[in-house]
């Protein structure tokens, strides 16, 4: 399994951003995509996933009703849309995916990982 995100860049604080990444190869037992971010001197942390069956979604305390987790089962795709950024959403953020049900919240659940793509908000 492949996962290539994308969408990343430099805004202002406010402003919005909608990250892209789409699976491919293997991908018949994925049923759990999600984002991790990693921000300079810091552990990599959970953001938001999503189930890609049901469409039901978890997010990070830190980000609940300013993200937002979607999926296009079909195509193997998720997208996350960041609205009122701040500049502690500063960080490389990373795709990730599973097999199962579960969301987890731990970067080790994850046997997939995209590339990581830049996202920095200026205050």
């Amino acid at each position: 399994v492949q996962l290539q995100a994308s969408g990343g860049g430099l805004v202002q604080a406010g402003d919005s951003l909608r990250l892209s990444c789409a699976a491919s190869g293997r991908t018949y037992d994925i049923n759990v995509m999600g984002w991790f971010r990693q921000a300079p001197g810091k552990e990599r942390e959970f953001v938001a996933g999503i189930r890609l069956r049901s469409g039901s979604a978890d997010y990070a305390d830190s980000v609940q009703g300013r993200f937002t987790i979607s999926r296009n089962h079909a195509q193997k795709k998720v997208f996350l849309q960041m609205n009122s950024l701040k500049p502690e959403d500063t960080a490389v953020y990373y795709c990730a995916a599973r097999d199962g049900n579960t969301v987890l919240t731990v970067p080790t659940g994850y046997p997939y990982w995209g590339q990581g793509t830049q996202v920095t908000v200026s205050s």
